[in-house]
């Protein structure tokens, strides 16, 4: 039964290190119902830090649970994100995670020393301080704690959802964890792989060549997992890549060369040293090389084009300096790159601690899901994770709580060729309040009108939906569970 609330509750609120900047009774729309909106402060003595906290609360529609929101990239979150719980009855919260704006610069200080406040807020405290805070608005305004917390993130959510459930087990009941930065030092330093082989290569590939060998290597991989033809690679960890044959290709910029193909073979090899040892994982086959591995005519000339994340990162993070030019990078250079990361920043924003011990031990249950085409973050990185995790606690133990699905042709968060997850965060409400594990999802496409045109189940790692030679391949009931490919973790 809805529970209406009473934003007079919230006068007296006083809470550690906390201001309420604002207290809205919004009248809501067409579309949203009546709500109570509040705005927080939270600082840390004396850093002189300021996290911002955004609080919806359904007037009168609460179903009595709240769910925090994630952020993407380095974007700690918006108020915009609130919306769409609040129309389904939830109080909602999210945060700047300390700095107003989706850039990095966050960084640095203006004498370009490090921030490490504002760095640990965005790492893992101000998702944490704003669980804390929200949950004790939502107790004064509608004067009883919510009944159930969940968390909903994808790419930085994702790895604010994990981080949750590794440092403050207490804060949620059910994360949804999508396309998790879970690795984040690795995964961020790993990004700008791609345009170091092509720089120190000399060969900077143009975006129809790279089209095409994503076509030839998705025709290559087609039938792999799934049985069927349908331009999706339905078990990338089991596809095996023949790169000669992509040597000759005609594209609208000439053949490829074997040059070429060399570069795309690195990129999906993904980061190595020097002397060939593993640091971490490429491309899969099936995922876009754009993203990454753009490049741009420049005075005549293609020349890299790096995705703007990977610059903040190394310029920042760890060159703090803020002109540094990419085009400087070499091999060696990229090795004490990463390795810096890895030894400055694990401890503050990698969301990779296997021992989910104390959040399963409350009850708790995460729902890990990531798509399989993914340009940005390697869902490879993600199994990698899961697969940590069974190590641990045991796959016993693991399947009680934690579950990963991923969705073949999908690419970061949404989108792709493949279709699209659908009813990820019920099922981890139905996980945790009636007990009902998820054994299957279903992806869905739909056409410019809406409707849909093609189902296919997705089953959990290291199940892959296999066409079972007889029905429609656009309708999930065709297609069985298959075993698919585990992923053999290299040393770390």
């Amino acid at each position: 039964m809805p529970v209406p609330g009473d934003s007079s509750r919230l006068a007296s609120l006083s809470l550690t290190n906390t201001t309420v900047d604002s207290v809205v009774d919004d009248p809501g729309d067409a579309t949203t119902p009546p709500s109570c909106r509040v705005q927080l402060t939270i600082t840390h003595p004396p850093a002189g830090d300021r996290v911002t906290v955004w609080v919806y609360l359904p007037a009168d529609t609460w179903n009595g649970r709240f769910q925090g929101v994630g952020g993407g990239g380095f974007l700690g979150g918006s108020p915009e994100f609130l919306l769409d719980p609040l129309r389904a009855g939830y109080a909602a919260a999210a945060t700047d995670a300390g700095h107003p704006d989706a850039t990095a610069s966050f960084a640095l200080d203006d004498r370009n020393r490090l921030s490490w406040q504002r760095i640990k807020d965005f790492g893992h405290l101000g998702i944490h301080d704003m669980t804390v805070a929200a949950k004790a608005v939502v107790t004064a305004y509608y004067g009883r704690p919510p009944a159930y917390s969940y968390f909903n993130g994808c790419s930085t959510g994702g790895r604010q959802g994990l981080m949750e459930a590794q440092r403050y087990p207490a804060d949620y009941d059910g994360i949804l964890s999508g396309a998790p930065a879970i690795n984040w030092p690795r995964m961020q330093t790993g990004q700008i792989w791609g345009q170091l082989v092509m720089l120190e290569a000399g060969n900077f590939v143009s975006a129809a060549k790279f089209e095409a060998a994503l076509a030839a290597i998705v025709d290559q991989c087609d039938t792999v997992g799934d049985g069927i033809r349908d331009r999706v690679v339905g078990d990338p960890l089991g596809a095996t890549v023949d790169f000669t044959q992509l040597v000759g290709l005609p594209t609208p910029d000439g053949e490829l060369t074997a040059a070429d193909v060399e570069v795309i073979r690195k990129i999906g090899e993904g980061p190595r040293r020097r002397n060939g040892e593993f640091l971490w994982y490429g491309l899969a086959p099936g995922a876009p090389f754009a993203g990454l591995h753009d490049t741009a005519v420049v005075d005549g000339e293609l020349v890299g084009k790096p995705f703007v994340f990977d610059l903040w990162w190394i310029s920042l993070f760890l060159e703090q300096d803020p002109s540094w030019d990419w085009r400087t990078l070499t091999h060696e250079g990229f090795e004490a790159y990463f390795d810096q990361a890895v030894e400055m920043y694990s401890a503050v924003l990698a969301a990779d601690d296997p021992d989910l011990s104390a959040f399963a031990d409350r009850g708790g249950k995460i729902l890990l899901w990531h798509g399989a085409a993914d340009f940005g973050i390697p869902f490879q990185g993600t199994v990698d994770y899961y697969e940590r995790v069974r190590a641990r606690l045991g796959a016993e133990r693991t399947d009680e709580f934690l579950r990963l699905f991923l969705a073949p042709g999908v690419g970061h968060c949404s989108g792709g060729v493949g279709p699209q997850p659908t009813g990820q965060f019920e099922a981890v409400v139905e996980w945790v309040e009636n007990g009902r594990a998820p054994e299957q999802l279903t992806a869905a496409r739909v056409d410019d009108g809406g409707a849909v045109v093609q189902t296919r189940p997705l089953f959990p790692y290291p199940g892959v939906a296999r066409w079972t030679g007889e029905g429609d391949p656009d309708d999930a009931a065709a297609f069985v569970r298959a075993e698919g490919t585990r992923l053999e973790l290299p040393p770390r």
